[in-house]
């Protein structure tokens, strides 16, 4: 184990912290905010914290796998930890249990709220829990790949341990390259989403802190009603990016190199297409037949079936009062979550589809025993290593969801209410059903509760791995 590795990167990260939580310093500063000085305080600490360590670079710089997940495992929680304490300094969020669940899930772009009155809140903290989003959503150790020279397969190591799906390619033959494409992709997104949120009348700070909910697809309001009380274009508009940002990055990618058929051949994005067109359009045809629709049927049945699968969060209705069939599709689309490579959880649609069709060999192998049949995506065929991480992400996905609704299940609130919290936090979406719906939030679970759904939270966004790592004695050894 490389524990100078180690230290230099979590400096770096910590120091990146305090760098990123200048613009939210200027917003308290625009807006005349007392609590614009937890925000600074706590920048200037980050910043005292890092910089001793980069100073000192390591000797041996080269990682190995295990140290990427260590330190992406670590990085998290020292990013969570210290996010929280602008709301505990300037008392918003006084305890700290609650500060770190708020936090924890910002930074996993989980959007699940223990805040009653969030436009109580003072702006400056509204826009760095949203910023959280943004930071988290492509992830800042991928950030801070662009900016960090380091030897070996350290960037690989990195990325791979951080970014989500069965599998991660580089796009372009560096990963420093790789993830400096990403980000720009990413920022672009967010910057078109803004303008064309300000040419719908929105307010700036609006405009930015929902395109930062939507870019991480994280779901984090500055109003208590999220988005019902916006505009039908602006809601459209947040439908149309959620779905965007849902989508594999790489996709973009080579539709920007003007590789169109390769990118519309995925199948990824096939089923993640027809996986939402179902959607919508039953559950849709179920609210104009039951009546249980309001003035916009088509954008409320989009609209959340988008922020469902994306795992981002927002609403404009209480879909906790829909029929039981379009509340089971939602709970559906809660599982199955957004493609690999995007800044959406849950599953994976390209997970699933490699799941269905290892049951699919499984039963050709009954009727033909010595047959051949091997797994594919997009006519690649997936070797076995790929194949045995999706089978031990299933089986660790369900152990933690059981376990934790078991746990959370001590607290003695409905078996609806239990799962869809673990659910919506394991799987980084935010709203469940019952006690934990759109139009309530998690503040009344106990601070243990709300410790096994901060395990969750961080356990679906760095999917599992990297957390359960540390937990595991043999991660330490030094050889």
């Amino acid at each position: 184990m490389n524990y100078s590795m180690i230290a230099y990167i979590l400096g770096w990260v910590t120091g990146l912290q305090g760098v990123l939580m200048i613009p939210s310093v200027i917003a308290g500063l625009i807006f005349r905010e007392p609590a614009v000085w937890s925000l600074a305080g706590t920048a200037a600490l980050c910043l005292v914290l890092g910089a001793p360590v980069l100073f000192k670079k390591p000797k041996e710089q080269v990682m190995y796998a295990r140290e990427g997940f260590v330190i992406v495992g670590l990085s998290w929680l020292v990013l969570s930890v210290l996010g929280c304490l602008p709301f505990v300094f300037a008392g918003a969020i006084p305890s700290f249990i609650d500060a770190l669940f708020e936090t924890v899930s910002g930074f996993t772009t989980t959007g699940a709220s223990i805040l009653e009155n969030v436009e109580a809140m003072p702006k400056c903290l509204l826009f760095w829990r949203s910023f959280t989003h943004w930071i988290g959503g492509m992830g800042v150790l991928v950030f801070l790949l662009t900016i960090l020279p380091m030897a070996g397969g350290t960037h690989m190591n990195l990325m791979k341990a951080e970014s989500p799906g069965p599998s991660v390619e580089k796009l372009l033959p560096r990963v420093s390259e790789t993830a400096k494409i990403l980000y720009l992709m990413y920022l672009g997104l967010t910057i078109v989403e803004i303008i064309l949120l300000l040419l719908g009348h929105l307010p700036l700070f609006d405009a930015l802190c929902l395109s930062f909910g939507t870019a991480g697809t994280g779901g984090f309001g500055v109003r208590n009603d999220s988005v019902a009380s916006y505009g039908s274009y602006a809601q459209w508009v947040i439908t149309i990016f959620m779905l965007l940002f849902g989508v594999n990055f790489s996709i973009y990618f080579l539709l920007l190199h003007k590789r169109v058929k390769q990118a519309l051949s995925s199948e990824e994005l096939h089923g993640y297409a027809i996986i939402v067109g179902a959607a919508i359009l039953f559950i849709f045809l179920q609210l104009v037949l039951s009546g249980t629709g309001g003035k916009h049927p088509l954008l409320e049945a989009s609209f959340q079936v988008a922020s469902i699968i994306t795992t981002t969060g927002y609403s404009t209705v209480d879909f906790n009062q829909w029929p039981a069939f379009s509340r089971t599709i939602l709970v559906t689309l809660m599982l199955v979550g957004a493609c690999a490579g995007s800044t959406g959880g849950g599953f994976k649609v390209s997970r699933a589809l490699l799941f269905f069709k290892s049951i699919r060999r499984q039963l050709f192998f009954f009727l033909h025993p010595t047959g051949v049949r091997r797994v594919t995506l997009d006519g690649h065929a997936m070797d076995r290593q790929t194949m045995r991480a999706v089978t031990s992400f299933a089986a660790s996905y369900m152990a933690i969801l059981i376990a934790s609704v078991l746990l959370v299940s001590l607290e003695g609130y409905s078996e609806t209410t239990n799962l869809t919290a673990v659910i919506a936090c394991f799987n980084n979406i935010g709203p469940g059903l019952d006690l934990v719906g759109p139009a309530a939030n998690f503040h009344f679970f106990n601070p243990f509760t709300k410790l096994v759904l901060i395990f969750d939270m961080l356990a679906g966004r760095l999917e599992i791995f990297p957390l359960l790592l540390l937990f595991y004695p043999r991660t330490w050894r030094r050889h």
